[in-house]
């Protein structure tokens, strides 16, 4: 089959959605599928095969994002299957796309837009405004489609949904004996984060549980409130830029634990990929944490009370996990075969 990704987050910025499409990109390749990314131009990044960049501006709401003009329909390549994995400029694109092709359409929802409104507007009564008319637009957008796939429950739309993981590579992610962390010189144990460095991740938790912990945090990322929160920072935080994919696996097998507090995740990639390599993780007791995260592979912990977040580190750091085990159900080869599946069904 054809198929055609048109998505709003890709290369150069390092998220889940972009991993996500690359690892599905690749194994639907090797499947015998010929896969077409659309995605925002940025001059920091020079399209693959098969990659369609669009003309973008930066995005003045979010750092590091862009927004892309819609594509002319003449740039698109005969697809079989349009799948769309944003409801903005792209994503519309793929839909009036497949409409007019008579082409059918799939929607994977990744993000909850609208928790992200009171980070990107300043004044809190348009943010709540913007909310508030946002979501009934991304229903009538998703009721257009003719299937849509989200990772956990937590998707919180109007809509009949399938529950489709976006995949942990569980062959990629696997225990190391040797961590980029070894040459650090850190006090055990050691903590840590992996992923941007923006309000909704709420990565200021775990910078101001340092004060108090007799070891050592690790955060790893970029993004908007990175200078903010290295001036909150004691001396036992240490701050490191995205690393290279290769070294994901030798950074989570070196932390005691994974911790998260975010609050703007569908599934968290990073806490499934932490257990993957044994680390067990500690996640606020949110979705979509609630579903991902339980007494197999982790602890949880009330995101409003400081003292719970402390209790849920200390059992972490003295239990023993099935880590590995817990994520089995979550491999991309699983969710690649109900990719598969849905494509096929579609197109009967």
């Amino acid at each position: 089959m054809k198929i055609g990704f048109f998505t709003e987050s890709y290369f150069p910025k390092f998220d889940g959605v972009t991993y996500t499409l690359k690892a599905w990109k690749e194994r639907l390749e090797e499947r015998g599928h010929e896969v077409y990314i659309i995605y925002p131009r940025s001059p920091d990044y020079e399209p693959e095969g098969n990659e369609i960049p669009v003309s973008s501006l930066p995005n003045p709401f979010y750092d590091g994002y862009r927004i892309p003009f819609p594509i002319s329909l003449s740039r698109v390549p005969e697809l079989d299957v349009v799948h769309c994995h944003g409801p903005a400029t792209l994503g519309w694109s793929g839909l009036i796309h497949s409409k007019l092709a008579d082409k059918p359409s799939v929607y994977t929802h990744h993000t909850p837009i609208e928790e992200y409104f009171e980070h990107g507007v300043k004044l809190s009564s348009l943010a709540k405004l913007c909310e508030k008319l946002y979501v009934p637009i991304e229903n009538y957008y998703l009721g257009n489609f003719d299937v849509v796939t989200a990772s956990t429950s937590r998707i919180n739309r109007d809509v009949e949904f399938t529950k489709l993981p976006v995949g942990l590579d569980m062959e990629f992610f696997q225990p190391k004996s040797e961590s980029i962390l070894d040459d650090m010189d850190l006090e055990r144990p050691v903590i840590g984060y992996s992923g941007r460095l923006s309000p909704e991740k709420n990565i200021d938790r775990a910078v101001s549980f340092a004060d108090e912990f007799d070891g050592s945090v690790v955060i790893v990322g970029e993004g908007p409130q990175e200078e903010d929160l290295k001036e909150i920072a004691g001396d036992n935080v240490y701050f490191r830029e995205f690393l290279d994919r290769k070294d994901l696996p030798g950074f989570y097998s070196g932390l005691d634990a994974f911790v998260t507090a975010s609050t703007g995740d569908t599934l968290g990639l990073s806490p499934l990929e932490a257990n993957a390599c044994g680390t067990p993780v500690v996640a606020a007791d949110n979705a979509p944490f609630d579903e991902t995260i339980c007494a197999e592979n982790g602890e949880r912990f009330d995101l409003e009370e400081d003292e719970s977040m402390a209790g849920a580190i200390s059992r972490a750091l003295s239990n023993n996990y099935n880590c590995r085990g817990a994520v089995e159900k979550y491999s991309l080869s699983s969710s690649i075969n109900q990719l598969e599946e849905i494509y096929r069904d579609l197109g009967d």
